[in-house]
């Protein structure tokens, strides 16, 4: 191993100390409480961190969805024209070419809140999958803990959602009115929200190290699409297959808080359309994969920037 004979001088070290002579280059770090440049830093010093710039996490959000939009004309209407112009599509191919209408109530509204809610998952993963590679002269220049980055995007689609809500509360007004159901869509787009995230931090940490995953996660969601419900019943879809697909098909996350949102705005789609123990299911994934993917995105924190 070095020893300090090997190494420049340390600040703080008189030049050729003989007391320290023959120390390692450890010893002298812990003798002169000198640390490694972009450590990573304890879980709890980490989130205690990131609580601390959770004014930045929200004003970086808010700035990018403001400058999205920014060289069209219609500006910040395409935030809602977007998704509208999808129903639309969809609505044609699967609900008039495909008739996938006839056996589903209300189904304009069933599909707007399909596209809504599953939206919200895939602009989360779209956007967190380029949150360090499209931000590395930031964070190359700054110090700050670098899962800012995907939890902003997360952030600001959900910015983008709340803006998205009006127009698809009012599609579901011309059907029915408002009733005390629609409170339950408060908790479930907060776990879709803890799932987001987390999700968003590891497709964050695979986009960093693999760039070609910015290229290969379009076609991942858009099969995740197919199978969710999105524009279909997965309980006819899944009618005599067997029962191992129904349990996967029931199971997907993105299905679980489509369903969830669906059963809370839509007198016409019914509980015994959920699947079995759909809350346990909704706080599972978002426990599972919040966590799991926040713990998994922090113990890559010294690679974000290098190479």
């Amino acid at each position: 191993m070095s020893t300090v004979t090997d190494m420049p001088p340390l600040p703080g070290a008189p030049e050729g100390a003989p007391e320290d002579r023959g120390l390692t280059p450890k010893q002298l770090a812990d003798k002169y409480a000198l640390a490694v440049s972009g450590r990573r830093p304890g879980l709890v010093t980490y989130v205690k961190q990131l609580w601390r710039r959770r004014q930045f996490i929200v004003s970086f959000a808010t700035a990018k969805l403001t400058a999205q939009y920014t060289t069209a004309k219609m500006g910040q209407l395409w935030q809602v024209l977007t998704p509208l112009l999808n129903i639309l599509v969809y609505y044609f191919v699967f609900g008039v070419l495909l008739g996938t209408k006839r056996n589903i109530p209300d189904f304009i509204q069933y599909l707007s809140i399909g596209v809504f809610i599953f939206t919200f998952t895939q602009q989360a993963v779209l956007q967190g999958t380029r949150s360090i590679s499209s931000n590395l002269g930031l964070i190359r220049a700054l110090h700050f803990p670098r899962a800012c980055m995907p939890i902003s995007t997360t952030v600001q689609q959900l910015q983008q959602l709340l803006f998205s809500l009006v127009v698809m509360i009012a599609i579901v007004l011309v059907v029915q009115p408002p009733t005390l159901t629609w409170l339950l869509l408060i908790p479930a787009l907060v776990l879709q929200f803890v799932f987001n995230t987390g999700l968003s931090l590891i497709v964050a940490r695979l986009g960093a190290k693999v760039t070609d995953m910015a290229q290969l996660v379009p076609f991942i969601l858009r099969t995740w699409m197919y199978t969710s419900g999105v524009m279909w019943s997965l309980t006819v879809v899944s009618h005599g297959k067997p029962e191992w697909v129904k349990i996967l098909l029931a199971v997907n996350p993105a299905a679980v808080y489509i369903d969830l949102a669906r059963y809370s705005l839509l007198d016409s789609f019914h509980a015994n359309q959920l699947p079995h123990h759909v809350w346990l299911l909704a706080v599972a994934w978002a426990v599972v994969v919040g966590i799991g993917g926040f713990i998994y995105f922090w113990r890559a924190e010294e690679e974000y920037g290098r190479g």
